[in-house]
């Protein structure tokens, strides 16, 4: 293995709350030597990487990225999502189990990471199915897959109707600490819902969920997380009500953490204009009010994990009326410049403050090593320029889908460099 060291940068590392100049060696896929401000740096023998004041950070974590691969690879494969991560900054992403079959045991858990180590890129690790199929009846495998390497069970989209069944999923999970992730959407308020209910939604004649349904579902679903004792993620929360409920458990000492995804963070309902249907999604887009209330949280530290939400849809799937085009955006290219173009530059929060639930939120959440500088930590880095412009054009994205709402627009944070244990495997310095 080579030695690399990266000189002159700006360090940034929230899990050390650590914001000034220094340099990182690397070997042997570790990060050998940290220094703080103008200490001396190990380069004997090391390729010199020169950042030239340009901020270093650890490589973001990805939660919830999807993928078609396996059972729909036309919409997205490994290496497309991988190569789309790498672009982005991303060194580790968190494939979900809503595939073709589900990731519901240990033998799928096993053959997407061991695809994903084949690739060389990113670091692919898997989410595993609460439930067989993601149906809702029968808990799936979770024992098995835990042991498999699962960094935690979801039915994602699908919510699990039955209470009896989750507080079993919940109970079980509680019993070896594994991780538990819910979306908060009451299923009859929401089922044919496309957009969120009022004054816009009514005036486009589309049909509406109110906002409380997800209120209504997270109370549910954070009862069962008091009577069971089981760690659990609030899945995308993106409504100013659902905060007040996170907030009020969090008091009670519930351990509970929320992901909110970038797209809650940069758009709100009025974006849809007229029926775009990039701007499809579930949970549909809020109103600005909710978004400046994630903003906040965000600030407030309430957002534990910013997510890409990365659902990758062709265009045929998107080209269709708003009612019947299939939600969903891809985001992980996109998202660091998005974050720092939303939270940094347009609403002042700090950027260590952007990057916590971008890279240590995320890793202490699931137990990971990397979302760090620091002595020993795997060298997944990223380099970046946090005032470079960037203009997004959705047809050079590396993800096999072209389904970006951030197509055309202008934001700024340009990835320079991203390394997975010592090695580049995105390089856009030129």
């Amino acid at each position: 293995m080579t030695k690399t060291a990266i000189i002159n940068a700006r360090l940034i590392d929230p899990a050390t709350d650590y914001d000034g100049q220094g340099a990182v060696v690397i070997e042997n896929g570790k990060i050998k030597q940290v220094v703080h401000g103008h200490g001396a740096v190990d380069i004997d023998g090391a390729n010199v990487i020169d950042a030239m004041g340009r901020i270093l950070a650890p490589g973001l974590i990805d939660i919830r990225v999807k993928t078609g691969e396996p059972g729909n690879e036309p919409k997205e494969t490994l290496k497309s999502a991988a190569l789309s991560a790498a672009a982005g900054g991303v060194t580790t992403i968190v494939i979900q189990p809503d595939t073709d079959p589900a990731v519901d045991d240990p033998a799928m858990i096993d053959h997407i990471q061991r695809r994903g180590a084949a690739l060389e890129l990113v670091h692919v690790r898997a989410a595993g199915a609460a439930t067989q199929g993601r149906k809702g009846e029968r808990m799936a495998e979770i024992g098995l897959m835990d042991e498999a390497g699962a960094l935690y069970f979801t039915d994602v989209d699908n919510v699990i109707l039955n209470s009896r069944t989750l507080q079993r999923v919940m109970s079980y999970a509680a019993s070896f600490n594994a991780l538990i992730a819910c979306r908060p959407t009451e299923p009859w308020l929401s089922e044919g819902t496309v957009a969120t209910a009022g004054e816009l939604s009514t005036r486009l004649g589309l049909s509406a969920q109110p906002a409380i349904a997800e209120r209504i579902q997270l109370e549910r679903d954070l009862a069962l997380v008091e009577q069971t004792g089981a760690r659990f993620l609030v899945d995308q929360i993106s409504t100013d009500s659902a905060l007040e409920v996170l907030t009020r458990a969090r008091k009670r000492g519930l351990d509970v953490a929320a992901s909110v995804s970038i797209n809650h963070l940069c758009f709100n309902e009025i974006d849809i204009g007229d029926y775009r249907t990039f701007y499809r999604l579930d949970p549909p887009l809020r109103t600005e009010e909710d978004r400046q209330a994630m903003i906040e949280a965000v600030r407030d530290g309430l957002i534990d994990v910013i997510t890409s939400a990365h659902c990758p849809e062709p265009a045929e799937n998107k080209r269709r009326p708003f009612a019947e085009a299939e939600p969903g955006a891809v985001g992980l290219e996109t998202l660091l410049a998005a974050a720092i173009t939303n939270l940094h530059h347009e609403n002042g929060i700090e950027l260590i403050d952007v990057l916590r639930p971008l890279t240590h939120g995320p890793a202490s959440l699931l137990g990971l090593e990397s979302g760090t500088i620091a002595e020993g930590a795997p060298a997944d880095l990223v380099l970046f320029d946090a005032g470079a412009p960037i203009v997004v054009d959705a047809a050079t994205l590396k993800s096999k889908s072209k389904n970006s709402p951030f197509d055309g627009r202008r934001l700024q944070g340009k990835v320079l460099l991203t390394l997975v244990e010592g090695r580049i495997v995105h390089d856009q310095r030129q």
